[in-house]
């Protein structure tokens, strides 16, 4: 039997990357995804493709910064299958490179918007379901830069941090209802994301990240996915308040400080 067949999971960010590859996993493993994005074009094709491949999956447009559209990701959830088990928090963009002096109010508050306050109003709309039912997990995506120092991205990384601290406090508050809470903190993984920011500072990086995982190499979005997998599946039925690193070693090594010049 598939590891989370009967199951009913939302991924936000779910049309490219990680969240592809979390998405894709899961409905592999037995799970109806629901699909969050604002990529409409890519996520419904995507969609499209699970569904012709027999398994269960819907799109849902979701901006992860506004409220109204978290909230109509999994109210479209519920309403379609009666039920809320998996919340995986994935969406997240990227805003560094630079100083924190240097960093404008509005590049910090866009930061914060997408990659902190959308995991608070995640479970803040997931929880009542699950709750209800006595059970469910939630996955929030953190980062290796919420436990190590690289020079540039200082709001990233408390953001990634503040998600972890969160993680840990609601896995405490919501274990007595059998609601499970844990997030993965990827080291550097092979994603669009990451390819834009090869462009913008230069090829270099690619060689820099390669030089900081102690495996010689970046991680892939498939790697990620089989993590968030065991999260949500029961055999991490005990595991409730972790983070679990999957991050080539980064995190494990002596800092290494690229240059990329």
């Amino acid at each position: 039997m598939a590891r989370l067949d009967g199951k009913t999971a939302v991924i936000t960010g779910a049309a490219d990357g990680i969240g592809h590859a979390i998405a894709e996993a899961m409905a592999r493993e037995g799970a109806h995804v629901f699909l969050g994005d604002i990529a409409d074009s890519a996520g419904e094709d995507f969609a499209a493709v699970l569904r012709a491949a027999g398994h269960r999956a819907d799109y849902v447009h979701c901006d992860v910064s506004r409220e109204a559209d978290i909230a109509g990701l999994i109210d479209s959830a519920v309403k379609k299958t009666g039920r809320l088990d998996i919340l995986v928090n994935n969406a997240a963009i990227a805003i560094g490179g630079m100083p924190v002096h240097e960093m404008t109010d509005e590049q910090w508050h866009r930061l914060m918007s997408v990659n902190l306050t959308s995991v608070f109003r995640g479970c803040k709309y997931a929880l009542p379901h699950m709750i209800a039912q006595k059970s469910g997990s939630i996955i929030n995506m953190a980062s290796a830069q919420g436990h190590i120092g690289l020079d540039g991205w200082t709001a990233y990384a408390g953001a990634k941090g503040a998600v972890m601290a969160m993680t840990r406090q609601m896995a405490v508050e919501f274990g007595p209802m059998n609601i499970r809470v844990n997030s993965i903190s990827p080291g550097t993984i092979n994603t669009p994301m990451n390819d834009r920011l090869i462009k913008e500072i230069g090829g270099n990086l690619a060689k820099a990240w390669v030089k900081m995982h102690p495996l010689g190499r970046i991680g892939e979005p498939s790697e990620v996915a089989e993590a968030a997998v065991y999260l949500a599946s029961d055999a991490a039925g005990f595991t409730t308040g972790t983070d679990l690193r999957v991050d080539g070693g980064l995190t494990a090594a002596p800092r290494y400080v690229p240059e990329l010049l």
